[in-house]
């Protein structure tokens, strides 16, 4: 045979066997998408603002078209899910008007350096009320209590009872949330609130302006909640409430940011200043230890808590109020309950804009968290804290029950954000981290997810109904959903 035939028949047949298998692994099955044993056709979604897609410090549009429930609704769509109305903002500023004044700022953006508020006007304005209902019932600020609390919506009763994002939505100014939504005979629901029951102590350094909400109160609320929700035969699918203190409006400001020269250290260290105050609690605890009041270990371990010291160069941590303190003032008015800040104590993002301000300007011994302790709001201490895992974790418990009893499809949003906060969680092909800025979870608010971690959180909702109710819907890619939002946007 000749050679060159020879290495043709050698091709042919090679190729021929090529194209068999490429045929082979072309032949797909198709796949029938179902929702199985749920009804998506009529879909209402409660909760607070992270149902509603507030993100970056504000509502706007193109945040609630990148909200978890009109992700949901999306998928939903796919296997008869019905149409998914959102009572949208009038732009992409964010904040809104009441009567023509600004009651809510506008949205974040990067401005290259860091969050800034976004220059511009709000066009919202809430006494323009929208008729008709709306299958996201998320409303920001809502605690659990809330949603069933009748005049949330009136826009009389602001700014004690009335919630301005519920004002324009509100069927009536009686109404209450659970009832709007209960008024469209849901099929099936979604429910993630508690967050703010927590929230607001958080955001508030544990203050006492915004206490948590008691257990039973939360209890009452969310079991009356489920009842009504499923009283028609609705499923749904819900989620829990994760460790606020681990976002990153509680982890981004370092408790030591403070940098010195030797001349201000050696003032603030000088019986001028904090010098006067370590010698003033070290005699009224050797006072109390001779009094028998305080035992010399006790005496011991918080003179050295509360002892105040600088030194030149970074890393100084800032001075704090502590109401956690052994009282002094009784002894010495001037011994106050202050001592620096440590790795445990936690400070509010906004701290970031406050700390190294001078109290009276152009006076640098007035310096905020200096010279001028820092007050409750600004931190959450360790005694704080306990005080928010306790709560989460009555919470969770009564969500836990509530999940089980109704046989409701559930989200581990404390798990999963637990996982982002370590190691992060890997999304397609991206990772998602806490960092504020650039760890694609969070948004500039340090709070609200960015819509990528809106998607993230839609996935695991949509894994969670395919498991409970035999369903097979798609998830969502990362790369279709933002970290960020233009401050151009139309």
């Amino acid at each position: 045979m000749n050679i060159q035939y020879k290495w043709l028949l050698i091709l042919l047949v090679f190729g021929f066997i090529a194209c068999e298998s490429d045929d082979d692994s072309t032949t797909t099955e198709e796949v029938v998408l179902t929702a199985g044993t749920a009804d998506f056709s009529n879909y209402v979604a409660l909760g607070n603002s992270l149902t509603a897609g507030f993100t970056d410090g504000a509502l706007f549009i193109a945040g609630q078209e990148n909200s978890m429930p009109n992700i949901l609704s999306q998928q939903f769509g796919l296997v008869g899910g019905g149409a998914f109305s959102q009572p949208l903002m009038s732009d992409n500023v964010g904040g809104a008007l009441l009567g023509g004044n600004q009651i809510l700022a506008p949205r974040f953006f990067f401005n290259g350096a860091g969050p800034a508020v976004l220059p511009g006007t709000p066009t919202t304005e809430i006494s323009s009320i929208l008729s008709g209902s709306f299958n996201n019932m998320g409303i920001p600020g809502a605690k659990s209590f809330h949603l069933l609390a009748n005049g949330y919506g009136n826009i009389a009763g602001l700014p004690t009872l009335a919630n301005p994002y519920y004002v324009r939505i509100a069927s009536s100014p009686n109404a209450s949330v659970i009832e709007d939504a209960m008024a469209q005979s849901p099929t099936f629901f979604s429910l993630w609130i508690g967050n703010n029951d927590v929230l607001g102590y958080a955001l508030t350094g544990g203050d006492g302006t915004d206490p948590i909400t008691d257990t039973a109160t939360f209890s009452q609320a969310y079991n009356a909640l489920i009842a009504t929700l499923t009283s028609g035969g609705a499923k749904g699918v819900i989620a829990n409430i994760p460790d606020v203190t681990s976002i990153p409006h509680f982890t981004t400001v370092p408790h030591n940011p403070v940098p010195l020269d030797a001349a201000t250290a050696a003032f603030l260290n000088s019986a001028s200043a904090y010098g006067a105050y370590n010698a003033g609690i070290a005699q009224a605890f050797a006072g109390l230890v001779m009094a028998g009041a305080i035992s010399q270990e006790d005496a011991d371990a918080e003179l050295a808590r509360r002892t105040i010291t600088f030194s030149e160069g970074e890393g100084n941590a800032v001075v704090i109020l502590d109401e956690d303190l052994t009282d002094l003032t009784g002894l010495n008015p001037a011994l106050i309950n202050i001592r620096q800040a440590t790795s445990e104590d936690l400070l509010v993002l906004t701290a970031a804009s406050f700390i190294g301000t001078e109290a009276v300007p152009g006076n640098p011994q007035t310096v905020n968290g200096v010279a001028i302790p820092l007050a409750d709001k600004w931190v959450l201490t360790p005694e704080e804290q306990a005080e928010i895992a306790t709560a989460t974790t009555a919470f969770n418990a009564t969500i836990a029950a509530a999940r089980d009893q109704a046989g409701l499809a559930f989200v581990d949003a404390n798990a999963l954000l637990e996982q982002v906060a370590s190691n992060g969680v890997t999304f397609d092909e991206f990772l998602l981290q806490e960092d504020l800025v650039f760890g694609g979870a969070f948004s500039l608010d340090g709070v609200h997810p960015t819509a990528r971690g809106y998607a993230l959180l839609a996935n695991e909702a949509l894994k969670a109904i395919n498991m409970t109710y035999e369903s097979n819907l798609p998830m969502v890619k990362a790369a279709d959903y933002p970290t960020f939002y233009s401050p151009t946007l139309q």
